[in-house]
């Protein structure tokens, strides 16, 4: 009997016991093994919309968007309009205690068990060096062009 009386305090106290609480903190509230995709608070802060998050909004349409609410609403927007095009129910999780580094989450109520959840940044465009062709006055005299 002590130990039920114990057990409602520290419910209502500190809230349902939760397993790997960690985890959960650092995934909005979620757990790893459930996420279809995770991106990084510097992805959600770039301009447009990551092409990876919105086709994966597009063919999961049953799973979760959980939203930093620690960022600036202005970067989160554009995900919001993004979910609610594909109707896809979105949460802005804010936790006063711990700013996660992930400003994104889309994640089932259930176990998917996907290796790869974050998105690889596109690489940069690498130009090729273009050679320029000497145009000075030797280069004229001598037959350059």
């Amino acid at each position: 009997m002590a130990d039920h009386v114990d057990e409602y305090l520290q419910k209502g106290m500190y809230g349902e016991k939760q397993t790997k609480p960690d985890e959960r903190r650092k995934f909005l509230g979620t757990l790893r093994e459930r996420i279809v995709l995770a991106l990084t608070q510097p992805q959600v802060r770039k301009s447009g919309i990551n092409h990876e998050a919105e086709k994966a909004m597009k063919e999961n349409t049953q799973a979760h968007l959980y939203l930093n609410g620690n960022m600036n609403y202005e970067y989160l927007s554009k995900y919001i309009k993004s979910a609610s095009k594909y109707k896809v129910e979105y949460t802005i999780v804010t936790n006063k205690e711990h700013n996660s580094d992930i400003g994104l989450v889309l994640a089932y109520d259930y176990a998917i068990d996907k290796e790869n959840i974050f998105v690889d940044d596109e690489k940069p465009h690498i130009q090729p060096e273009i050679k320029k062709q000497k145009t000075g006055f030797f280069a004229k005299l001598f037959g350059g062009k």
